[in-house]
């Protein structure tokens, strides 16, 4: 009787060691607060362009244009600022939307590849040229989110694989036992 009590000890232990990473995985509704905003997709193509003055930054959307112009000192929006573009050789009309914030919209969408990227600034008494380059690639395929089936593959595959070792551990003690009784199984 005390023998057929340690193989099943040591069955329910192989059964709860075998299980037990499967109970530590989180299940529905489980989290540690609110998660940070993921990136929805591929960056908007955007340039910068800096001096001793000025920062200007573009962000193109389709064949829009969002600016933002700060001093480069303190990073502060510039006043009241006149701003002339040049992007890949074709002058683009600016309209002024806020202090440091411009809008414009593209003639024609961009072509792929790096197009340089020209604007005069002046602002009161100063005034300054800067350069930069843009670089416009097509839109990278998204990645396929990971669907729930892969962890629910991945019980599956814990649970047989216990169930596998359980055996394997029940056979090995009924060998055992059957060679210490003299080959009586």
């Amino acid at each position: 009787m005390q023998k057929n009590s340690s193989f099943t000890c040591a069955l329910a232990l192989v059964m709860v060691l075998g299980l037990a990473p499967l109970w530590a995985q989180a299940g529905e509704g489980h989290d540690h607060g609110e998660a940070p905003a993921a990136a929805s997709g591929p960056a908007l193509p955007r340039f910068t362009a800096t001096s001793d003055m000025f920062e200007l930054v573009g962000v193109l959307d389709g064949q829009h244009l969002a600016l933002y112009l700060d001093h480069a000192g303190d990073n502060s929006p510039v006043k009241e600022a006149q701003l002339e573009l040049d992007i890949g050789g074709t002058r683009v009309p600016i309209t002024r939307v806020a202090d440091g914030e411009f809008k414009a919209t593209l003639a024609a969408p961009l072509a792929e590849g790096v197009s340089p990227v020209t604007t005069t600034v002046v602002a009161g008494n100063d005034s300054d040229l800067l350069a930069g380059e843009i670089d416009v690639h097509g839109v990278a395929p998204a990645h396929a989110a990971p669907s729930s089936t892969l962890r629910s593959s991945a019980v599956v595959a814990g649970t047989v694989g216990t169930v596998l070792l359980a055996l394997a551990v029940g056979w090995s003690l009924r060998r055992s036992r059957a060679a210490r009784l003299g080959g009586v199984a």
